[in-house]
């Protein structure tokens, strides 16, 4: 059956992947949003649109008509990632962003069938509590923790009550791809420490995180055919599902993978704050730009607020095993998506991807 999808967030990590994949499909018609313009639009039909502008949305409908499908993957961060994840005006204007689309496409199309959400392990409260292990859907959400997660799925599930459409929510764990400004992607901001590293005249890229916990990622290209699965399938018709690529990992244990793929040998453990000591090197950066004819942008565009979050997320300072962040798959598997990835080739295909864009210098 023809398909006709928005995609909004379409330059953001989950959003890119999602344009992507749908951009591949014959029968699909594809419609991106995003303020900024994708770097690749895989055939989709782009239109800029900031959603914190409500009449900028509504102006869109005529876009909108025929549309049967919505993913929701855009998404507010404020400077400062971490702190601002509990942060009222980073929940309201994330609530307003939805409600600014949703509103406004739900009535020019009356054809509507399905909306994907995302959410992530926040719910599960991992950025303020040790995560119940494993954590699975609707047992061990932090409904007490404010969070934008529930006022967007509160609005979803009212709006949808009585509806023919259906919604389904993703709770993907780490978010592996390649993407271009996204807050909160490892890729960029790894490879822009490997290339300084080799600027420097280093053979062995050093680790810089702490110690390590075991932990789960996901794939983006998998998680768009997650998306993809939820839009179609009567068994995910209303439901909420983590998303992982079905495997574990602790950073330390991965990054000799992580170096190899940027042409390095593994290195040894030398904590070093990617946001506090690379995010400001633009000059360095510049003249590898120069030197390689690369066309990603200077580093605060390239790599967003994701040096902060290769931070966190790589456990810099932390000198004892964190708890484990280790979320159910029963749930999806149950329901009929199936595709696994070990993590070792996630990493190794996403630099692939970036080098291959010139992004990020070859190995």
């Amino acid at each position: 059956m023809p398909r006709k999808v928005v995609v909004a967030g379409a330059t953001g990590l989950v959003g890119y992947a999602v344009m992507k994949h749908f951009g591949s499909q014959s029968d699909c018609e594809v419609v991106a949003l995003s303020r900024r313009r994708p770097d690749e639009t895989f055939g989709a039909r782009w239109r800029p649109l900031d959603l914190t502008d409500p009449a900028a949305a509504a102006a869109l409908a005529p876009e909108f008509s025929g549309v049967t499908h919505l993913v929701y993957a855009a998404l507010y961060e404020r400077p400062g990632l971490v702190a601002g994840w509990r942060e009222a005006e980073q929940i309201e204007t994330n609530d307003r962003m939805l409600r600014n689309l949703l509103g406004p496409l739900e009535q020019a199309s009356p054809q509507l069938r399905h909306v994907a959400l995302l959410q992530g392990t926040k719910a599960y409260g991992v950025h303020v509590r040790p995560m119940l292990v494993p954590a699975r859907e609707n047992r061990s959400e932090m409904h007490e923790q404010p969070n934008f997660y529930w006022n967007q799925e509160r609005y979803l599930r009212a709006l949808q009550r009585g509806k023919a459409w259906s919604w389904s929510i993703l709770r993907p764990v780490l978010i592996v791809g390649d993407s271009v400004g996204s807050a909160m992607n490892v890729i960029p901001a790894l490879g822009v420490y490997a290339a300084l590293m080799r600027r420097a005249g280093k053979r062995r890229l050093d680790y810089p995180g702490g110690v390590g916990r075991v932990a789960q990622a996901v794939d983006a290209d998998l998680l768009a055919r997650a998306i993809a699965w939820s839009g179609e399938a009567a068994t995910a018709r209303n439901e909420i599902f983590n998303v992982t690529n079905g495997d574990v990992f602790v950073w330390p244990n991965v990054w000799p993978a992580i170096a190899a793929a940027l042409g390095f040998e593994a290195g040894d453990a030398v904590p070093l704050s990617l946001d506090r000591e690379i995010r400001p090197r633009e000059v360095e950066w510049a003249e590898i730009q120069a030197q390689y004819g690369l066309k990603s942008a200077n580093l605060r565009d390239f790599v967003g607020l994701s040096f902060e979050y290769a931070d966190y997320t790589m456990g810099h300072g932390r000198t004892v095993p964190g708890p484990p962040a280790l979320v159910s798959t029963i749930k999806l598997m149950q329901a009929g998506f199936h595709e696994v990835m070990d993590t070792e080739t996630m990493f190794a295909r996403a630099f692939a991807a970036m080098q291959a864009k010139k992004l990020l210098p070859p190995r």
